[in-house]
C-alpha cells in the first residue's frame, strides 16, 4: 500500500497548525505507552517516515521486499550548496548487503541506473534519478512543503522523536552515571576522579576548623586539602590517612559522622552548581557510599574462588585467558580495606538491584578506560550476565582554558568567566538595556557557547579551547544558535505572534525555503544517529547548519512588505525553524533565549 495516501492531506497547500503549542510541549518520551509501537503508528507523526514509505512501498513491489526491510536504507539527502538535491536517496550497497540485489559483482552505477528504470513518478516522488551508487527521489515540492510545516509545528517538541527510525528501539530504564566529582574538592573542569578521602580526614583533624566548615565549607574543604596535598609525601601522614580510610570501613563513629559532614556540604554545593548547568540528579551516591557494601562484594569475589592473595598481601582477580596472571585487577589492599574498582563493583550490583536497569551507562574521562573495561571483566566472572549491558561513554581533555587571573580549575570558575564575558560582549553591541534580565541571558548563551564548543568533535577527543572562537556571535557556535534562536522568535513578535490558521505553503518553492524544508525532513535521522552511537556531535552539526540556513532565508525571504500569503507561508517557514532549533538546543541542554 502507498502509505502516504493513507494520510489525510489539506488540499491546495493549506496547513492548519495546532493551537496552543507552546502550552502542549513536554518533555520528549512522556506519555508514550511503554513496549514497542506498531510501525503505523510512529508513521502518522512524521513528514519524513510517510515520504520513506511511500517510496519504500514502490520500491518493495519492484525488489519483492517488505517494505520495512527498505525503510532503513532510504536516506534525507543532506543539503548543498549546488541548490538542486533530491530529497530522499536509497543506497544500493545497503540493499545488496541484505542480499536483495541478485547481481552482487555489478557496477553499483548500472545497478542504480537499472532500477531507476523500472521506478515510476506519483503523486508523491516527483522525479527519480540514478547517482553513484544511489537512487535518488525528489519529493512534489507543493507537497514537500504542507506535509514538513504541519508536522513540525503539530508535533511541537515530539518532531523527529516518534519517527518510525525509533519503531524497533524498545522503551528501556537506563542508569546513567556521570560528573562524579570528588567531595569536597571543588568541582574540575575536568570531572576528574580519585580517592581522597583518607588524606582528608586526616587533614581537617591537622588544619581544619569548625567555624570556617560552617561559615564557607568547600572553600576551608579545598584549603585543607591544599594543606594535606603537600604534607602527603611524609610516610608518617600517608599511614594516618590510610587509618582514617579504615576507621571508616570498620564504622567508627566518629569517623564516619565528620566524612558525613563533609559529604553533605559537598552535595549541597555541587547542587547549586549543577542547578546553573541545569542538571537534576535522581540520586547522589558516589563509591565512598559503598564502603560496607564493597567488603560485601570481597567475600563474594572470595567465595566463587576470584580472590586471590600475593605475596605482599593485596587481593587481586586474575582476568587473562589463560589464568596465567597476564592481566588483572587489585581488588583490595593488604589491610584489607577496598579500593575505588571494588567500591564501583558493589555499586553496580547495589543499582542493578534498585532499579533492574535495562542498560547503565558510565561518562568520565578517557583515562578510566581501562578501569571500566576490568569493572565489566570481574562483573562477568562474577556471573553477572548483565555487564553485557554495562557501558563506558568516556570524553577527553580540555586544554588551554584559561581565565583573565590565570589558569582555571575549576568549572564554576568557567562558568563564572564565560558569563562576565559575554555581558561585556552584549553591553559592547549595546543590547544590554533593552533585554529584560541581561544576567540571566548572558548566563544561558555563554553555557550554549561552552556546550556547542564541547560537544562539536568526538567526545573523545581532545581539543584546544579558545575564548574568542566559543564566543563569536557568527560561525559555528552556541552563541551564533541563540542569535539565531531569538531573532527568528522576534520576526514572530513583530508579526503580533499572529495564530497561523488556513495557511497555503504552497507558494514556499523559492531555493533558500526548499533547503530550510530538506533540512528539516533529516531532523529524525541526526536524532535516531545520536540515540545509537551517543555522540551529540551529530546533532550540533545539525543546528549548525539549521542556523545558517535560517540566516540566509531570513535576508531573501522577508516577511515585513511581502503580499498577505507569501507572509504568512514564510513566518510558518521560520516558526517551523525556530521551533527545531529550539528542540534540538534542549537536548544538548542548552536554554534558548528570546532575546540577544
Amino acid at each position: 500500500m502507498d502509505y502516504s495516501s493513507s494520510r489525510p492531506r489539506p488540499e491546495n497547500g493549506t496547513i492548519h497548525p495546532a493551537p496552543g503549542r507552546a502550552e502542549r510541549r513536554r518533555k520528549a518520551g512522556r506519555g508514550r505507552r511503554k513496549g514497542r509501537s506498531r510501525p503505523s503508528e510512529w508513521c502518522h507523526s512524521m513528514a519524513a517516515c510517510s515520504f520513506r514509505r511511500s517510496i519504500a512501498s514502490q520500491l518493495s513491489k519492484v525488489l519483492d521486499l517488505p517494505p520495512e526491510n527498505l525503510i532503513k536504507a532510504i536516506s534525507a539527502v543532506p543539503v548543498s550548496k549546488k541548490r538542486h538535491v533530491a530529497d530522499f536517496q536509497l543506497s544500493i550497497a545497503s540493499i545488496a548487503e541484505d542480499g536483495s540485489s541478485n547481481c552482487l559483482t555489478e557496477n553499483l552505477q548500472l545497478q542504480a541506473q537499472k532500477l531507476a528504470e523500472r521506478l515510476k513518478c506519483d503523486a508523491v516522488v516527483s522525479e527519480i534519478s540514478a547517482g553513484p551508487g544511489t537512487v535518488n527521489f525528489t519529493i512534489n515540492r507543493e507537497l514537500l512543503a504542507k506535509t514538513v510545516l504541519q508536522q513540525v509545528l503539530k508535533d511541537g517538541s515530539e518532531y523527529g522523536v516518534k519517527s518510525e527510525l525509533f519503531s524497533t528501539v524498545p522503551r528501556q530504564k537506563a542508569v546513567i552515571e556521570f560528573s562524579s566529582p570528588n567531595i569536597a574538592k571543588k568541582f574540575h573542569i575536568g570531572h576528574l576522579r580519585s580517592t581522597i578521602i583518607g588524606l582528608l580526614g586526616v587533614g581537617f583533624q591537622l588544619f581544619g576548623n569548625r567555624e570556617k566548615l560552617k561559615s564557607s565549607p568547600l572553600q576551608h574543604l579545598f584549603e585543607v586539602y591544599v594543606e594535606i596535598n603537600k604534607a602527603a609525601e611524609d610516610e608518617d601522614t600517608k599511614k594516618l590517612a590510610k587509618d582514617f580510610f579504615r576507621r571508616m570501613e570498620e564504622h567508627d563513629e566518629q569517623t564516619l559522622s565528620l566524612w558525613k559532614q563533609f559529604r553533605d556540604f559537598s552535595i549541597e554545593e555541587y547542587i547549586r552548581i549543577y542547578e546553573r548547568l541545569g542538571v537534576h540528579f535522581d540520586e547522589y551516591s558516589g563509591e565512598s557510599f559503598y564502603q560496607e557494601k564493597s567488603q560485601e562484594v570481597l567475600k563474594m569475589l572470595e567465595d566463587k574462588g576470584l580472590l586471590q592473595k600475593t605475596t605482599k598481601g593485596t587481593g587481586i582477580v586474575d582476568l587473562s585467558e589463560k589464568k596465567d596472571l597476564s592481566s588483572f585487577s587489585t581488588v583490595m589492599r593488604s589491610d584489607g580495606t577496598s579500593l575505588y574498582i571494588t567500591r564501583d563493583l558493589a555499586a553496580a550490583i547495589d543499582r542493578m538491584n534498585k532499579y533492574s536497569w535495562d542498560t547503565m551507562i558510565y561518562v568520565t574521562d578517557k583515562s578510566q578506560s581501562n578501569h571500566f573495561q576490568h569493572l565489566f571483566q570481574i562483573l562477568k566472572l562474577m556471573g553477572y550476565d548483565w555487564a553485557e549491558r554495562c557501558q563506558h561513554v568516556s570524553f577527553g581533555l580540555v586544554q588551554g582554558m584559561k581565565t583573565r587571573r590565570g589558569e582555571v580549575i575549576f568549572l564554576e570558575d568557567v562558568l563564572n568567566e564565560v558569563r562576565s564575558r559575554m555581558l561585556q560582549n552584549m553591553a559592547s553591541a549595546k543590547t544590554t538595556k533593552e533585554i529584560e534580565d541581561p544576567v540571566e541571558t548572558a548566563e544561558k548563551v555563554g553555557l550554549a557557547a561552552l556546550i556547542i564548543q564541547d560537544f562539536r568533535g568526538l567526545l573523545s577527543s581532545d581539543y584546544q579551547f579558545s575564548w574568542d572562537r566559543a564566543l563569536q556571535s557568527r560561525g559555528d557556535t552556541g552563541v551564533f544558535l541563540q542569535y539565531t534562536h531569538a531573532r527568528l522568535h522576534s520576526l514572530e513578535q513583530m508579526h503580533g505572534n499572529e495564530q497561523l490558521t488556513d495557511v497555503n505553503v504552497a507558494c514556499l518553492q523559492e531555493p533558500d525555503a526548499i533547503s530550510v524544508l530538506q533540512h528539516l525532513l533529516r531532523y529524525d535521522e541526526v536524532l535516531y544517529r545520536s540515540s545509537q552511537d551517543l555522540q551529540p556531535k551529530h546533532i550540533v552539526s545539525y543546528l549548525l547548519t539549521l542556523s545558517h540556513l535560517a540566516a540566509v532565508a531570513h535576508k531573501t525571504l522577508p516577511v515585513k512588505g511581502s503580499a498577505p500569503q507569501l507572509a504568512q507561508a514564510r513566518l510558518c517557514l521560520f516558526q517551523a525553524a525556530r521551533s527545531v532549533l529550539a528542540n534540538g538546543m534542549k537536548l544538548l541542554g542548552i536554554t534558548p533565549v528570546t532575546q540577544m
